[in-house]
């Protein structure tokens, strides 16, 4: 790790998928370092999806190191049954972050294109556009591990933006 470089977990959660990206930011300078997808198994039981989540970015965090974590916001979705799934899967996410005792942002995802995209209501495809040119050695092939990229890339700017404001 560079000095004075802060590692970021950024965290898509689902509970289909849940991207993950970890990056390096010092200063203005990002660096790619991994991205990928937790996948559970449709065919398995909500809590046994859910433990899935659980140990999977438990593992995550204890192989990849991050300093800080960010995860995105849960958008109200039009089919409640969805958006309480997802709810959930985002909680186990948020817990597991917290209880490895890493610290936690959250950023609403019009806030995440905003910051990467440059546009609030920007589309998964511009989002993934402007990851591939922020990080060029970034390797994410599917949409959730780029957005996951976006999230972190989000908390490494707000972050740099408070530092600022604080000095």
């Amino acid at each position: 790790m560079t000095i004075g470089a802060i590692r970021i977990l950024g965290v898509d959660p689902g509970l289909r998928t849940t991207g993950w990206g970890v990056i390096e930011a010092a200063g203005s300078r990002l660096s790619f370092i991994g991205c990928g997808s937790i996948e559970t198994d449709a065919a398995a039981s909500l809590a046994e999806r859910l433990a899935a989540i659980h140990r999977l970015l438990t593992g995550l965090v204890e192989r990849e190191g991050p300093d800080e974590a960010a995860i995105e916001e849960t958008f109200v979705n039009r089919d409640p049954q969805s958006a309480l799934k997802l709810g959930q899967a985002r909680g186990v996410a948020l817990a597991s972050l917290a209880l490895t005792g890493l610290p936690v942002a959250e950023y609403a995802a019009n806030l995440i294109k905003k910051t990467v995209v440059g546009v609030g209501h920007a589309e998964k495809r511009q989002v993934a556009m402007m990851v591939r040119m922020l990080l060029p050695a970034s390797t994410a092939r599917t949409p959730d591990a780029a957005d996951a990229l976006a999230v972190a890339i989000c908390h490494a700017q707000h972050r740099a933006a408070r530092a600022r404001g604080a000095a």
